[in-house]
């Protein structure tokens, strides 16, 4: 069996979607417009995500971030090797690192448990999704603090098929998998394309780090992680989050989504 949390989210409803019929444990505490068989099941309680892992499952781990979720996360992995799970393939982030920024850290010491679980696994590292961008619209404006920083944004569909693929192959080696798009944007280049697939202009705003926080702050994102987000945009600059890899293709044979693509499939989603 495929034990699968996050089954509702961006990428779990498209891996769910991706797996064998009748192979799948979508676990979910909130099933509706699901569509199709679910288990219950919640990390704020591992013990529900424990009740639905034997012997030889696969596990695919990922969900929101939260305050608890660390040690959720933990103690699942905690749970999946005392059940004699045979591979948890689980969702971090770039970059990802203990006492890094937002969602680094966590992700960090996720990461960090899961290998000293002595777990087979396999541990995906994405940056931006697509999926985020329609969110940063807002009356024709992108606002960030990215300067001329390129991002290699991805498709989340793509993570759910990197993630397919490794959870129906064989179990091989543990390893860690960088996932891109097939090229970085700067901002003033996600705008363009973003004006040419919804035919209204759309332009970027590039803040400085106070004004970017403040401006998320306004929006109502607690000063804190206004600041530190603003901070994270500016520090894309220096930190690579621009090269891109083969993995997606490496995995599942085909390349990943261009952002054209998405943005011409998903046009709808940026409203009027």
């Amino acid at each position: 069996m495929i034990v699968v949390t996050g089954a509702t989210g961006s990428i779990g409803r498209a891996l769910v979607a991706l797996l064998p019929p009748g192979e799948v444990a979508a676990v979910t505490r909130e099933p509706a417009g699901l569509g199709g068989p679910y288990v219950p099941g919640d990390l704020e309680r591992p013990e529900s995500i424990g009740a639905h892992l034997s012997p030889g499952d696969r596990l695919f781990l990922n969900s929101s971030l939260w305050p608890g979720v660390v040690d959720a996360h933990r103690a699942v992995v905690d749970l999946a090797r005392e059940a004699g799970v045979a591979q948890v393939v689980t969702v971090s982030v770039r970059h990802a690192r203990p006492g890094g920024r937002l969602g680094q850290d966590p992700h960090g010491r996720i990461d960090e448990h899961l290998r000293a679980s002595g777990l087979p696994h396999a541990i995906l590292r994405p940056g931006g999704f697509m999926q985020n961008l329609p969110g940063e619209v807002r009356d024709g404006r992108i606002h960030g603090s990215y300067g001329a920083a390129k991002v290699s944004y991805i498709d989340a569909r793509d993570i759910a098929a990197a993630a397919a693929a490794l959870l129906t192959a064989p179990v091989g080696p543990s390893a860690t998998y960088t996932l891109t798009g097939p090229e970085a944007h700067t901002h003033d280049e996600i705008a363009a394309a973003v004006t040419a697939a919804i035919g209204r202009p759309v332009t970027y705003v590039d803040l400085p780090v106070p004004a970017m926080a403040a401006h998320l702050a306004a929006q109502g994102v607690p000063q804190g992680a206004a600041t530190e987000v603003a901070t994270m945009m500016r520090e894309m600059e220096t930190e690579d989050w621009a090269s891109v890899t083969s993995a997606v293709e490496d995995l599942t044979g085909r390349p990943p989504r261009p952002l054209t693509a998405f943005l011409s499939e998903h046009a709808h989603a940026f409203g009027a």
